[in-house]
């Protein structure tokens, strides 16, 4: 692997123990990993110029659905809350086949690449017309990110009074067969994997109890995390209250659902009972602050969990509910949404980036990722601050106050995925001609 050079970056956020901030710095990489930060290091390898940028750990999404990419604003879903918004796009859903799975998974990294992101967790729990997780495995290595893919699953169809079509939902048995099958082809488990794999029913509503007990026996069986959806919601949360007799916190705990290898999608309506439960546990959080405006669902608490130890992390959430797929301005509105909900001196700019780096990498359980430190991953993302966006700036935190909203250069695991703001792994305009004309042929 090629050596690297990163010469006299403007400022560097380093995310370490320290939080420290480094001016006019080198950076060396080898082998993928950081070995060296200073001023004046001799040089070694490729040189990339970081004058004039601002250079921070790679950022970490901890939620998607990416196979959603490919039905962005779609007409009826809209405006509608979270089981309206479901119930309107299943069907176009259980359209999909691995090329539509595939394609569209191509789309949503190359945008998140383009938005500062290396990690990136997915979770798919649908599987149409012989669709895999090895769909989406496959577009990000093509792409180079970092994946953390979660095998995901419905089992409880409209029939039996699910919310899902019944053309969507798998046999219980049959998914945690495949669960074994995708963590034993695809888990990494050394450190500076490129791919490591969860065990992920997609929420309360959508899978049975035995299933949700099943599949924490099974992924701490095979030493891999867990993941689904928590308390996104009113409707959430009145559904686990009629139907199992308790708050979603509880569900969760009694079934196994609660630790340090486990995280929660959304978690808005957690309550204070709760968040000490996760606080307690080590439960991690996926606050996604955009997909929870667009539905209507509310404000997590985010300050309230941060205040009590909860472990939190940003998540794009699917772009078809978002609708889109970028990671710094997903930490600009977690930012903004605290202040409007706590007061504007709640959450900084560079709170909200260490939640979006250190913070993402915390919760997916990569102590080796987020942050910029000898020894550490060399996942690295360098913002241009001398744009029309930062131009006058006086501080780090104009990133999330001003901009840029795409990264100059993006480096992951000492490979440069995005060069002068373009990527550098995938022909992208080949790529968003696939995916229009795979959008075009579902919307006829």
């Amino acid at each position: 692997m090629t050596d690297l050079h990163i010469r006299n970056a403007r400022l560097v956020l380093t995310m370490d123990d320290t939080r420290s901030e480094l001016s006019d710095c080198d950076i060396q990489v080898s082998d993928g990993v950081i070995t060296a930060i200073g001023r004046d290091l001799p040089q070694k390898g490729e040189v990339i110029e970081g004058g004039g940028c601002l250079v921070t750990p790679g950022l970490v999404n901890t939620h998607h659905h990416l196979y959603q990419t490919l039905t962005r604003a779609v007409p009826g879903g809209q405006d509608a809350l979270l089981f309206g918004w479901l119930k309107t796009l299943y069907p176009t859903w259980s359209r999909f086949g691995p090329e539509e799975i595939r394609v569209s998974a191509l789309t949503g990294l190359a945008e998140l690449a383009l938005s500062g992101c290396t990690l990136t967790s997915d979770h798919l729990y649908l599987f149409p017309n012989g669709a895999r997780l090895d769909d989406t495995i496959d577009a990000a290595r093509e792409i180079g990110l970092r994946f953390h893919p979660t095998r995901g699953a419905m089992s409880i169809g409209e029939s039996a009074g699910g919310l899902p079509p019944d053309s969507l939902v798998e046999r219980e048995a049959d998914i945690l067969n495949d669960c074994i099958r995708v963590i034993d082809t695809h888990h990494d488990t050394r450190e500076g994997a490129m791919v490591r794999v969860g065990v992920a029913p997609c929420s309360p509503f959508s899978v049975t109890r035995e299933l949700m007990r099943d599949a924490a026996i099974l992924a701490r069986d095979k030493g891999v995390m867990l993941h689904t959806h928590l308390a996104e919601n009113d409707e959430d949360i009145a559904y686990s209250e009629q139907m199992f007799g308790c708050r979603p916190g509880q569900y969760a705990e009694d079934l196994g659902w609660t630790g340090d290898d486990v995280w929660h999608a959304h978690c808005v309506k957690l309550d204070g009972a709760e968040i000490d439960l996760f606080a307690r546990s080590g439960t991690g959080v996926a606050h996604c602050p955009c997909s929870n405006c667009r539905l209507g669902s509310g404000i997590a608490p985010i300050r309230a969990m941060r205040d009590a130890g909860v472990k939190v992390g940003l998540g794009v959430d699917g772009s078809a509910s978002n609708d889109a797929s970028n990671l710094v301005a997903e930490a600009r509105m977690a930012m903004l949404l605290q202040r409007v909900a706590y007061g504007a001196d709640k959450m900084s700019a560079r709170e909200a980036l260490w939640i979006a780096t250190r913070g993402g990498a915390e919760v997916l359980g990569r102590d080796d990722c987020g942050q910029i430190a000898v020894g550490k991953r060399a996942d690295i993302a360098f913002w241009d601050m001398a744009s029309i966006e930062a131009a006058g700036n006086w501080d780090a935190g104009a990133l999330l106050l001003a901009g840029p909203p795409r990264v100059k250069h993006l480096i992951v695991e000492g490979r440069q995925v995005v060069r002068d703001g373009h990527l550098t792994t995938i022909d992208l305009p080949g790529t968003i001609e696939a995916q229009n004309r795979l959008a075009l042929r579902l919307l006829s």
